[in-house]
């Protein structure tokens, strides 16, 4: 009988810019068959770096995170690096966050009471073309696909004196579009599309894409998708 090849185990970066959490998940992994820490970051930019250095298979990505936050971190590398697949661990499941995450291109979604069996299942889900989804997720997109959402009523004025296109641009920060794509979707310059979100920025008092997501759905601007 010929002896199956033993799998490699799955190289992963870590990146989550709270030290204590990075360094636990890290000795955690460490301690588990199937993966094998390759990296640890600090904050979205520096994850992005170590992908492109370190070529890993899969990224577990915190999402509130300075300079660069996950879910643009997210959006970086499925499109930098597709061969690298994400899976978010974070402490939140609200629809904020997980669904610009999702859109983004993470594969898979794990708060951080998952055991590290489940992150390591939720890892090996990802890389077979699987999502790698918590049990809880899977039930918020459940409930999101089997309870219709009534369609937000459009603000006769846009909030907070927000012109029209800076409602656009906002809009498409929500759906996870990085300022260049911002820039084609409106055949505009990216100087232009960088002018309207310091505007925004500066009407709404806002400070980064992270707030500017939880705006946009916070004053109806954009809804959940349904599935």
């Amino acid at each position: 009988m010929t002896e199956e090849p033993e799998q490699k185990p799955a190289r992963v970066v870590v990146a989550d810019d709270q030290t204590v959490v990075r360094e636990g998940i890290v000795m955690l992994l460490g301690l588990l068959p199937g993966v094998e820490v390759v990296g640890a970051a600090g904050d979205g930019d520096e994850a992005v770096r170590l992908v492109g250095e370190l070529a890993p298979d899969v990224v577990l990505m915190d999402l509130r995170m300075p300079r660069c936050d996950g879910v643009e971190a997210t959006r970086r590398i499925r499109t930098e690096h597709p061969g690298t697949q994400v899976v978010v661990l974070t402490t939140y499941a609200d629809d904020e966050s997980l669904f610009p995450a999702l859109k983004a291109g993470a594969r898979g979604y794990l708060t951080k009471d998952a055991g590290g069996e489940e992150i390591v299942r939720a890892v090996h889900s990802v890389l077979s073309g699987d999502a790698g989804l918590s049990p809880s997720v899977q039930r918020r997109l459940l409930e999101r696909l089997s309870a219709p959402q009534p369609e937000p009523a459009e603000p006769a004025v846009p909030p907070d004196g927000l012109t029209t296109r800076e409602v656009e641009v906002l809009i498409l920060i929500a759906d996870g579009l990085s300022n260049p794509e911002i820039a084609r979707r409106l055949s505009v310059s990216t100087a232009t599309v960088k002018t309207h979100i310091n505007n925004i920025f500066s009407k709404t008092g806002l400070n980064g894409r992270a707030q500017a997501v939880r705006y946009a759905y916070g004053k109806g601007l954009v809804r959940p998708p349904r599935g």
